[in-house]
């Protein structure tokens, strides 16, 4: 008897005109491929870059497939994963049976990237206690959204940093040169600045320049290991749950 055919996995990315953005996601999704050559991984997008979330369901309904699961390489529930992702997967072929994975973020394996990324610009486990940190996130007019990045900067702060603060490069406040002033007060003997980010574009741009005040800065989330590991943790949770047809607002 042979094994039953896995859902294909749907990554469902933002899109940008910065052409850095669609190539970290394309590598993040070979990466995730290499882990798990059982699993099909297709990508769309939601604007800017093809194939469109759209347009890669309705290829995967012409080929025949009938179970998708579709995860939002998002970091935080906010708008686009509360109404723009399920108003595009409610619009698709009907034989498609569809599952919305939760976003990646909250997860301890993101935290694990942070800090990678930061020993990577340069900081090492012994530079922890004297070192404040900005947890730098694009921002959100989502109140949700905002409190789990406060959420996120308390948790990491009792791993042994010296303070973490949470910044916003739009919507929200504090900015990042905010955060930064912030630290110096607090008496941190460096500031790092870690971009709470996936993909290179124009608001880890914003989080870039807001860093001029910093020590490190890190780079974004990228391809990482750990991301690609959550990525494939919401798919096995979403594929085991039962096929229901995603509906607006869900």
């Amino acid at each position: 008897m042979s094994a039953p055919v896995r859902p294909v996995l749907l990554v469902v990315a933002h899109g940008s005109r910065d052409p850095r953005h669609a190539a970290t996601v394309h590598a993040l999704v070979r990466r995730v491929r290499a882990l798990r050559p059982d699993v099909r991984v297709e990508t769309g997008f939601l604007d800017f870059n093809v194939p469109s979330v759209r347009g890669a369901l309705e290829s995967l309904e012409t080929e025949g497939v009938r179970d998708v699961v579709a995860l939002p390489l998002l970091l935080t529930r906010a708008f686009h994963a509360k109404a723009d992702i399920p108003a595009v997967l409610a619009a698709a072929p009907s034989r498609l049976r569809i599952r919305q994975a939760e976003v990646l973020g909250p997860s301890p394996l993101l935290l694990s990237a942070l800090e990678r990324r930061l020993y990577e610009a340069g900081l090492t486990p012994a530079d922890k206690s004297s070192t404040g940190v900005v947890l730098a996130s694009a921002g959100s007019s989502d109140p949700e959204a905002i409190a789990v990045i406060a959420d996120i900067a308390r948790e990491w702060r009792l791993t042994g940093w010296c303070a973490v603060r949470p910044a916003f490069a739009s919507a929200s406040l504090p900015r990042t040169e905010d955060a930064v002033r912030r630290l110096r007060e607090l008496g941190c003997a460096r500031v790092a600045v870690a971009p709470y980010v996936l993909a290179p574009g124009f608001l880890p741009d914003r989080i870039a320049r807001g860093a001029a005040g910093a020590d490190v800065l890190a780079d974004v989330l990228g391809p990482s290991p750990e991301v690609a590991r959550v990525l494939l943790e919401r798919y096995d949770a979403a594929r085991v749950r039962r096929r229901v047809r995603v509906a607006v607002g869900a």
